[in-house]
């Protein structure tokens, strides 16, 4: 198993050799000599607040040094992960038609089935295509032929680091207007390229 350098990226074999329990000694990184992954003994709160903040050490530290095949189930977090993310897009796709179109407070089986079928086919289709074009995007323009170079390593960069539409949740309590989606939407495209260049 090959973790990363937080740093610069670079492959070492642990992060860190444990003495006795509590009692561990973090590695320094053979490329840039620095601490390779000083998240080890950070809390999950600067973890969260690092990622917000955009930090590709944040984003290096979980792709690479926490979610990776040996330690967890990856096949588990990708289904779990892509199906939030599709039920926040469909809401997303919910909250778009509502804001362009009045909706009445009666309506009737067909037209529920009718609004259900184009928001499935707008979600499902359109993130295929998403998927697709910022794939090939992402291995022209960011070169990440070297770091996310699966199919499965790059879902995994995207699913994760789009929890900015967690924020759409907040939309079902408050009453923002519909630019606030497309703020949400800036969030996760930067917090999607940084993710995928680190």
């Amino acid at each position: 198993m090959e973790y990363r350098c937080v740093k610069c990226g670079f492959r070492i074999k642990t992060l860190f050799v444990q003495y006795s329990p509590g009692n561990i000694r973090l590695m320094k990184c053979e490329n840039c000599r620095a601490v390779a992954d000083e998240y080890i003994e950070c809390e999950i709160m600067i973890l969260l607040i690092d990622l917000i903040l955009h930090k590709p050490q944040a984003y290096r530290h979980l792709l690479y040094n926490v979610l990776n095949s040996e330690t967890v189930n990856l096949k588990g977090i990708l289904w779990k992960s892509t199906v939030g993310f599709l039920l926040l897009d469909a809401y997303r796709s919910l909250l778009l038609s509502r804001s362009n179109e009045g909706q009445s407070s009666s309506m009737s089986f067909s037209l529920l089935a009718w609004i259900f079928q184009k928001m499935l086919k707008d979600v499902v289709l359109g993130n295929v295509m998403f998927l697709g074009v910022f794939l090939h995007a992402s291995r022209i323009l960011l070169n990440t032929s070297a770091g996310a170079s699966s199919f499965k390593d790059f879902l995994l960069a995207v699913l994760i680091s789009s929890y900015f539409k967690i924020f759409l949740v907040a939309m079902m309590v408050w009453n923002f207007p519909s630019s606030v989606i497309y703020i949400i939407d800036l969030f996760v495209l930067s917090s999607n390229t940084v993710a995928l260049k680190g």
